[in-house]
């Protein structure tokens, strides 16, 4: 195993140069061998990889960011050794069966973890170096499945350290790992529960990307397993409703002591609310004139401040923002419903705000814009919008 390792080192476009078609061939073959034998000789695999990870990077970074003697040959050629490995190792984790993982696994696992990082903590207005920060997002991904309580406790180490953190510009990047990771139900509810317990001791800054991370975590959750969120729209999961309750009320505090920071806020609130059905359920139907418990008035208010942000009277611009994210999520996400189940309420409180939403981003005489820094998110938010709209009412030909 050794010398197929290090026979797959010696064959990276860092090594040989440009590849050839029988370079790339023999590539192939040797990563193709070694995916397998990661079924049975997965620690060996790993942690060979993860070295050669180690030493192309730090070749990359030296040629990056000095002088370039060597030309651009060579640092292609690391930047593809780099995609390389790195889809090997994916492929390697995601064949890797659902076992028991040793001590020394564990131990490989953390060193690769703390590679992978440094791929993901990186500007990404450079296409290559988003190239590799997909990819090693794809890599954490498939990690996590096995080995989540091996990123879980580093996520909350540096939850950990931040709340007693004192630093002006602290390192976040270990929080936006939540953005990258594989959770089922179970371990998404963990990762809330552990928000709950450290979001109120952490800046303010740190606020805004758990807050974000999180919402991506709720959505990766969506996309992955779209038969546990169903099943939640179906049969409520107590424990995840118990968490979502909870920090919805932490975030109402912000929200109402931090105006500036609805834009993150209100579209995770919104997400807590849709994998909280019965509660969903009686604060629409109050409108109807249904009692709705007093326990969750804030909750009522905040649906409320939302429809009236995304109608034509608002009188706040940044308010306005906000609810046009928060219902374009709100929209976005009833299209994770079976649109058979009509009796869902997310679909009423979609056609509630839909009209206002529609006027809002595609008024040709008032065009929708948060500013040239948000040109792109704001096209992203348009397509959503227009997709959501079609998926959620397909017949409809406004």
């Amino acid at each position: 195993v050794t010398s197929l390792i290090t026979r797959f080192e010696e064959q990276l476009p860092c090594r040989t140069g440009p590849q050839t078609t029988h370079s790339r061939v023999n590539e192939e073959q040797i990563k193709t061998c070694l995916i397998q034998i990661s079924r049975y000789r997965f620690s060996l695999v790993i942690s060979g990889l993860t070295k050669i990870l180690q030493r192309v990077n730090e070749m990359f970074l030296t040629l990056t960011n000095g002088p370039r003697p060597h030309g651009q040959d060579f640092e292609r050629g690391c930047y593809e050794s780099l995609l390389i490995v790195l889809d090997t190792l994916e492929s390697c984790l995601s064949n890797q069966p659902k076992d028991i993982t040793r001590f020394d696994e564990a131990m490989n696992v953390k060193l690769l973890l703390r590679e992978i990082c440094q791929f993901l903590d990186v500007p990404h207005d450079n296409p290559n170096v988003l190239q590799l920060k997909n990819l090693a997002s794809k890599v954490l991904f498939a990690l996590s499945l096995n080995f989540f309580n091996a990123v879980f406790s580093r996520i909350s180490a540096r939850l950990q350290e931040l709340s007693a953190c004192n630093e002006e510009n602290p390192d976040y990047s270990d929080i936006e790992l939540i953005q990258h990771i594989n959770v089922d139900v179970f371990r998404l509810t963990k990762l809330l529960s552990e928000a709950i317990k450290k979001l109120l001791l952490l800046k303010k800054s740190a606020h805004v990307v758990l807050m974000a991370s999180l919402e991506k975590a709720i959505w990766n959750w969506m996309d992955t397993y779209p038969q546990e969120f169903a099943d939640v729209q179906k049969n409520p999961n107590e424990e995840l409703a118990k968490c979502c309750d909870s920090l919805f009320d932490i975030l109402d505090s912000f929200a109402e002591s931090n105006k500036k920071g609805r834009p993150t806020v209100w579209p995770l609130q919104i997400m807590l609310l849709i994998l909280s059905p019965k509660v969903l359920e009686e604060i629409v139907n109050a409108d109807s004139g249904a009692p709705c418990s007093p326990r969750h008035s804030k909750k009522k208010q905040f649906i409320d401040s939302v429809k009236r942000a995304v109608g034509p009277h608002s009188t706040s611009k940044q308010q306005t923002e906000a609810a046009a994210v928060t219902c374009v999520k709100l929209c976005k996400a009833s299209t994770y419903i079976n649109i058979q189940d009509s009796s869902n309420v997310a679909f009423v409180l979609v056609q509630s705000v839909i009209n206002d939403l529609k006027a809002l981003l595609f008024n040709p005489s008032k065009p929708f814009s948060r500013g040239q820094n948000y040109i792109f998110h704001d096209m992203d938010l348009m397509i959503d919008c227009f997709v959501s709209c079609f998926r959620v009412k397909p017949h409809n030909n406004e």
